[in-house]
């Protein structure tokens, strides 16, 4: 379980392909605290620590399946990518609740300036039976973007946007992040057994 606060946002040193999946290296400055079976959250998604290296590098391995829902699979060697090592459960949630678990992606369709914080717009697709089960974004709530925490604002059936600060925008690859970008979206896990929730109530 992650809380969405990036801890780092980190250097690809690295990407092989093994069939279908693909081999990340990345270099961080809290690597070598990393041990192998680790779970670290990489743009929002959940990998295993599969090798920690002297160099204070290490590699995680997305398959196919992840590839299919998320950005991992565009990354190149020199992109930024956000890290976050899971929870200790005595600490403050800072963020919101985030599962590491990607639901889809969007696109950024807008990226503007305003009096300090910058706002990015993003559009999505997802099915409208998804919709239904939770999968999507509300006024003022809780989503996350590249493994990001932020709040909800302009919702639409399809997109919405959110509102950077400076610090998240220069210690995250937002810094990064322009019209046409691909971003890793999930949404609100409680918005989603609500929405189950509802749905077996009018089975």
């Amino acid at each position: 379980m992650f809380s969405g606060i990036v801890e780092e946002a980190a250097r690809v040193t690295g990407v092989s392909r093994d069939g279908g999946n693909i081999e990340l290296t990345i270099s961080c400055s809290f690597a070598d605290e990393l041990h192998v079976d680790q779970s670290v959250a990489h743009n929002g998604v959940c990998l295993t620590v599969t090798e920690v290296r002297p160099d204070r590098t290490y590699t995680v391995t997305a398959i196919r399946e992840t590839l299919d829902r998320s950005n991992l699979g565009l990354l190149k060697e020199g992109d930024l990518v956000n890290l976050e090592r899971s929870m200790i459960m005595n600490g403050r949630l800072d963020g919101h609740i985030v599962q590491g678990h990607v639901d889809t992606t969007a696109v950024c369709t807008a990226v503007e300036e305003a009096d300090g914080s910058t706002y990015f717009t993003f559009e999505y697709n997802v099915p409208r039976e998804m919709a239904l089960k939770g999968y999507m974004t509300v006024e003022k709530g809780s989503v996350t973007v590249n493994g990001v925490s932020l709040t909800v604002c302009d919702s639409t059936v399809s997109s919405f946007r959110v509102a950077i600060i400076p610090y998240t925008f220069e210690h995250t690859n937002f810094c990064k992040i322009e019209k046409g970008s691909v971003v890793n979206l999930e949404f609100d896990i409680i918005g989603k057994y609500l929405a189950r929730l509802q749905e077996l109530k009018e089975a």
